[in-house]
């Protein structure tokens, strides 16, 4: 059996140390803020979260690109040299081209080098999300399966990654389309928080609206109740509020037993859309 790499793009919101211990190889998408460019890579190296969310909180936006089909020729390409196999999983296609570039440079390398087989799965996930969706992929290699049985593992289980969560500001929404925008000036007036989820089609689509930031988040514990299906692995992203995504993990751990529980940024091609203030929990639930 042919060695094979898992692939997947930064939109999966990991840490590089976690990215690391899971021997990922990952892409980087990239945004402009204030002229100039910027890579989404992990480890930050590009800009800071924390200076990122500074930087949307003082009144800058950016504008978001998808990975082209060039440069992920390019990562496959150097995979195939090697004599390596190719999983790679995608940012949502409901939400980013991503994906579609990557099917294309798929057929181009496996046109280009005869015998190398290169898979793509859309994820239909974003941020941890993604990254759960990823992490259990990883561990199913690690089980010795074959990468068409993790392949057709991934695409079973993209249907029970739940996505989860809240936001402090409708205004991020606003710009992209997701709230119009006299909801968001009301919502905004009354202190209403949206509770939003990400569909079986990998689309961000509201649920509902709570008044108040506390009861935004209870909600969140509340759909967990409501449809875990497997609570050993939780993965909870923030629009830098760290001390609110330690509360929810708190909350969760009183609840359920969990083996392995894990916190990270939003990082900034999603966090540009959803704003500061964001908080999302990621589960095995029994349907999306």
């Amino acid at each position: 059996m042919r060695d094979y790499v898992i692939l997947t793009d930064s939109c999966c919101d990991l840490s590089a140390e976690m990215a690391a211990e899971l021997e990922l190889s990952v892409l980087p998408l990239s945004f402009v803020m204030e002229g100039k460019e910027y890579f989404n890579y992990l480890d930050g190296r590009d800009i800071e979260p924390g200076d990122f969310y500074k930087r949307l909180r003082n009144g800058s936006l950016g504008t978001t690109s998808a990975i082209n089909v060039a440069v992920f020729t390019e990562a496959m390409t150097e995979l195939a040299d090697q004599g390596k196999d190719v999983l790679c999983i995608a940012f949502s296609s409901g939400l980013s081209t991503t994906y579609q570039s990557a099917c294309i440079a798929a057929g181009d390398v496996m046109a280009a080098h005869p015998g190398s087989k290169v898979l793509v799965c859309d994820s239909r996930a974003a941020s941890l999300g993604q990254g759960l969706l990823v992490y259990l992929a990883v561990q199913e290699k690690r089980k010795g399966k074959t990468l068409e049985e993790v392949r057709d593992f991934v695409e079973e289980r993209k249907d029970h990654i739940d996505h989860w969560f809240t936001v402090d500001d409708l205004n991020h929404l606003k710009r992209g389309g997701r709230v119009s925008a006299a909801a968001a000036l009301l919502g905004t007036m009354l202190q209403m928080k949206p509770v939003l989820h990400v569909d079986g089609e990998g689309h961000l689509i509201p649920v509902s609206r709570v008044r108040g930031r506390k009861a935004s988040v209870h909600a969140l514990l509340e759909q967990m109740d409501r449809l875990v299906e497997d609570p050993s692995v939780v993965f909870i992203s923030h629009g830098d509020c760290e001390e609110e995504a330690r509360g929810l993990a708190e909350a969760i751990q009183a609840r359920y037993r969990v083996d392995r529980l894990v916190i990270n940024y939003v990082g900034p091609v999603i966090g540009n859309h959803s704003g500061p203030g964001t908080l999302a929990l990621f589960f095995q639930g029994k349907h999306k």
